[in-house]
C-alpha cells in the first residue's frame, strides 16, 4: 500500500463541479492499493497516518500529528501511484490491485480512520475527481507498506 500525504490548510473533491467532501486544516492522501497488500498493509498504513509527526508544535518543530492537532482527512483513491514508467512512454499498472480488491481495502481505510475519531471525507471509488488543496508548509511524505 503506498500514500502520498500532504499536510493541508484545506481541500475538496469535487465530481463534474459538485464537491463531494471538504476539509479544514489535517491531511490531504493519495492511497494506492497494491495486488498484493492485505490487511497488515492496510493496519500499518493505517497506524502511519494516524500518529505521523508532521504537524508543528510551539518551538516550531514536527512533533504533533493529525489526532494531536485534531485535524481533519480527506482520502482519495489512486491507482496511479503504482504505475510503472521505467519502460516506453505509458505506465504499466500491473502491480496496482484489481477494483475488486481495491475498493474493499479503501473503504477498509476509511473506516478506521473514522472509527479513530478524526473526521474523514473521501472521494468516490473509480470516479474521475477534481482534488483541490492549499499544501501548509508544504509538506508532502510519501508511506509505502513494503519499504
Amino acid at each position: 500500500m503506498k500514500a502520498v500525504v500532504q499536510r493541508v490548510s484545506v481541500a475538496s473533491v469535487s465530481i463534474a463541479g459538485e464537491v463531494l467532501g471538504q476539509i479544514g486544516p489535517g491531511l490531504l492522501i493519495l492511497l494506492g492499493i497494491g495486488a498484493e497488500d492485505q490487511d497488515s498493509d492496510l493496519d500499518w498504513m493505517v497506524g502511519k497516518v494516524l500518529h505521523l509527526r508532521c504537524f508543528e508544535d510551539d518551538q516550531g518543530k514536527m512533533n504533533l500529528s493529525v489526532l494531536d492537532t485534531h485535524g481533519e482527512i480527506l482520502c482519495i483513491s489512486q491507482f496511479t501511484l503504482y504505475g510503472d514508467c521505467r519502460r516506453g512512454n505509458r505506465p504499466s499498472f500491473d502491480k496496482a490491485a484489481n477494483p475488486s480488491l481495491a475498493v474493499g481495502l479503501y473503504e477498509k481505510f476509511i473506516d478506521k480512520i473514522g472509527k479513530k475519531g478524526v473526521i474523514i471525507k473521501a472521494g468516490t471509488f473509480g470516479a474521475k475527481m477534481t482534488i483541490s488543496s492549499v499544501n501548509e508548509g508544504p509538506v508532502t511524505l510519501i508511506l509505502d507498506s513494503r519499504m
